[in-house]
């Protein structure tokens, strides 16, 4: 019985299918629960520390910061590797932020401090590690997963890794609901350790796992010179096809911000302590994977494998711009977090294993180094736009609202058309057996 429940849900899984994407699942339940944790406290640090309204900026400073960011990031990759990449941005962030769950307890620049103020540099700084901490590291996962799985198997295993994923997020949205029991330093403290443990888990699936025949990971370490800095970004610009990948890995990026501003604008004038407002953004967090679980668990893998990668990828968009009419419709709180709850469910739940999956049929420069620029630079600019719409429009929640879903709906049709594009290309790039190089 359960498995024919596993079948119907994940497909026919072999045993060593089942041991790699349950390895896969732990390591990424470590880095998306840290991640979620440190997240949900960092809006609640921020505004503490520098002030919430300067959000839209530190957005904006941090896609500057994020070209800088990748240029560093491709050259790791010819350095160091992959793997050895991995295991090193996971020492380095854990010990990060136990450095700055230990300095968020001095009273001269942490949440001791009674006044918050835009010199506080310690404030910004935090941020943009949060920042980094996602952009980098998920991506790198993604890339890594991506390289050694072929695409029949990542239909049926990558909503197990999601799964595992989602479970986390709603652990470490949970503590840090809890923020007023533990602390905002303690929970920061748990975070950097989460990310400390993924080391050994990686070692133990390099170790445990024996390599799909007709990847890159069993055909050994490429014999490729190593390109330049800019490769990835040279890649990305004479690929019509990772063009179109950028287009639906980001576009989203900057419809959510927007929601997400206006929602959280509006809830501090209800929650007015940064306890309060760090309990807000747990919450939420909660619901928002709680969703994205029960997607993941039902529906990712079946949807994808009944009805292809190319109605997956339409399906987001669509369903987006029935949200951004419902919040112009009824811009209240409950509709503004009804709106972003969707969104991001479904980015976690349905865009993030269906635009990994994209990268399957692209050489190593591509998973690496292209998807470098997307998921980071990429991502930035489309975080960087939506906070300048924001910025723009922040005295006027009217003309906020109005101009908002005017350029957000704009954007999803060109989110609909690249949609349609790369999920076309990739039918025939599988059936072809051909890839982007």
């Amino acid at each position: 019985m359960l498995s024919r429940l596993v079948g119907f849900l994940w497909g026919n899984l072999s045993r060593e299918e089942m041991k790699k994407f349950s390895l896969l699942s732990c390591i990424f339940f470590l880095l998306i629960g840290a991640y979620w944790l440190l997240r949900t406290q960092k809006d609640a640090a921020f505004d503490a520390i520098v002030g919430y309204q300067y959000v839209p900026r530190a957005k904006m400073v941090n896609l500057f910061a994020s070209v800088f960011l990748v240029l560093i990031y491709s050259k790791l990759i010819d350095v160091l590797g992959k793997k050895n990449l991995l295991l090193t941005l996971a020492t380095f962030f854990s010990g990060s932020f136990l450095v700055i769950a230990y300095l968020l307890e001095y009273s001269s620049f942490g949440f001791l401090n009674p006044v918050a103020s835009p010199d506080r540099l310690f404030g910004w700084f935090v941020y943009l590690m949060i920042e980094w901490l996602g952009t980098l590291m998920v991506g790198l996962f993604w890339a890594f997963v991506t390289s050694t799985t072929k695409t029949e198997s990542a239909k049926k295993g990558y909503p197990i890794i999601l799964a595992g994923a989602q479970i986390g997020s709603v652990l470490g949205s949970y503590l840090s609901f809890k923020s007023h029991l533990f602390g905002n330093a303690l929970l920061f403290s748990v975070g950097a350790i989460g990310l400390g443990l993924m080391v050994p888990m990686v070692v133990l699936y390099l170790y445990l796992v024996p390599a799909e025949p007709g990847t890159e990971k069993s055909a050994g370490e490429s014999k490729k010179p190593k390109t330049g800095m800019l490769e990835g970004l040279k890649i990305l610009l004479t690929r019509p096809y990772i063009m179109g990948v950028l287009a639906v890995s980001t576009i989203y990026e900057v419809i959510n911000t927007i929601l997400e501003f206006e929602m959280k604008i509006i809830a501090k004038q209800t929650y007015v302590t940064k306890e309060a407002f760090a309990s807000f953004n747990g919450m939420y967090g909660i619901f928002v994977n709680c969703l994205a679980l029960a997607f993941a668990v039902l529906g990712t893998s079946f949807l994808i494998r009944r009805f292809g990668l190319r109605f997956c990828l339409l399906l987001f968009p669509v369903m987006t711009a029935g949200l951004v009419i419902g919040v112009y419709l009824s811009p209240v709180l409950g509709m503004l977090v009804t709106a972003c709850m969707a969104v991001k469910g479904l980015s976690y739940a349905l865009n993030n294993p269906t635009k990994e999956m994209m990268y399957i049929p692209t050489s190593q420069d591509v998973r690496f180094k292209a998807k470098g620029w997307i998921d980071q630079f990429g991502s930035r600019s489309s975080k960087g736009a939506g906070s300048l719409v924001s910025d723009i429009f922040k005295t006027s929640v009217t003309d906020l609202l109005l101009y908002s879903t005017i350029i957000s709906l704009g954007l999803i049709g060109v989110w609909i058309a690249a949609a349609a594009f790369v999920g076309s290309r990739f039918k025939k790039l599988t059936d072809n057996n051909q890839i982007v190089d």
